[in-house]
């Protein structure tokens, strides 16, 4: 194990208050470069309890190893930023690998994948006022609408929250929305394209305001029909890594050239491809994203 991970358990042990005061040494950015576009890096799925990818249900259970593809992706150029929970993005800053970087925490994980609760999607994990003191600039929240489950309209209240506590600091409220509903005791989403545009129309209402609320999608088949539902700023999901790489960039290529699309957020596709070349993975995401201008 290398050098940098001693030193960073042992500032864990010692001095946990580093975190803090590293935090407020970060160089900042602006959240929109010259492009006015984002390729954020996605590293949330393990607080959920998803730690597989494609064939190997324990890709990401090694912490050093993902922290390594991490640290890869960050120093590439076109990346700026990164989307994790608080474990992560702590683990980051120690390692100085946040300068210059956006950085969005993860606040809802939990709605465990496989659980009977997985619906109800509780914040687990960063809080609006969390997110203002570390000097990041925003939150990301799950928010998954279940019309046959109880706990979604708590969600939903807890979402609208969040919205709100996020746009009093002006900071970027990014909202991840699905219809989901159980089959075969699982909880899926509805890729359909009159689902996505449906959960579009409630995330956007969510909140007192919606002044800094952006929306993250899936890209789905009639992507066109999706972004005429909404005039708010939105960021792509990376999807299923286990799709054909081709496929899937190609499909993203298309997807941004939609007026109101603002980038990408990807995470396991781009950190754990079929052939391991992390940093040429994310070249190619980089180029797709910041490559043209925005709409």
């Amino acid at each position: 194990m290398s050098d940098r991970y001693d030193q960073l358990r042992e500032v864990r042990a010692r001095h946990p208050e580093a975190i803090l005061a590293t935090a407020a040494r970060r160089r900042r950015r602006p959240l929109l470069g010259d492009t006015g576009r984002l390729l954020l890096i996605a590293a949330d799925h393990p607080a959920r309890g998803v730690l597989g990818v494609r064939d190997s249900a324990s890709a990401m259970a090694d912490r050093y190893r993902l922290l390594d593809r991490l640290r890869i992706a960050l120093d590439r150029p076109g990346v700026d930023g990164v989307l994790g929970t608080p474990d992560i993005l702590e683990d980051l800053l120690l390692l100085d690998c946040l300068d210059d970087r956006v950085v969005i925490g993860s606040m809802n994980r939990g709605g465990l994948h496989g659980s009977v609760f997985e619906a109800d999607d509780r914040f687990t994990a960063y809080d609006a006022p969390t997110i203002a003191e570390m000097g990041f600039e925003g939150g990301k929240m799950l928010c998954r609408v279940d019309l046959a489950d109880p706990a979604t309209v708590r969600t939903l209240a807890a979402c609208g929250r969040a919205v709100g506590e996020l746009a009093r600091y002006r900071l970027m409220a990014l909202v991840e929305p699905f219809l989901s509903r159980r089959t075969g005791g699982r909880l899926r989403n509805d890729l359909d394209v009159e689902a996505v545009v449906r959960s579009v129309a409630i995330a956007s209402g969510l909140a007192p305001t919606s002044a800094y609320t952006w929306l993250k999608l899936p890209v789905v088949p009639g992507m066109a029909r999706v972004m005429t539902a909404t005039t708010l700023p939105t960021l792509l999901l990376g999807g299923d890594p286990s799709g054909d790489p081709a496929r899937t960039f190609a499909a993203w290529a298309e997807a941004l050239a939609l007026p109101g699309v603002r980038g990408l957020v990807v995470g396991r596709s781009l950190l754990f491809p079929p052939d391991d070349d992390v940093a040429g993975a994310v070249d190619r995401a980089a180029a797709l994203v910041h490559g043209t201008a925005p709409r």
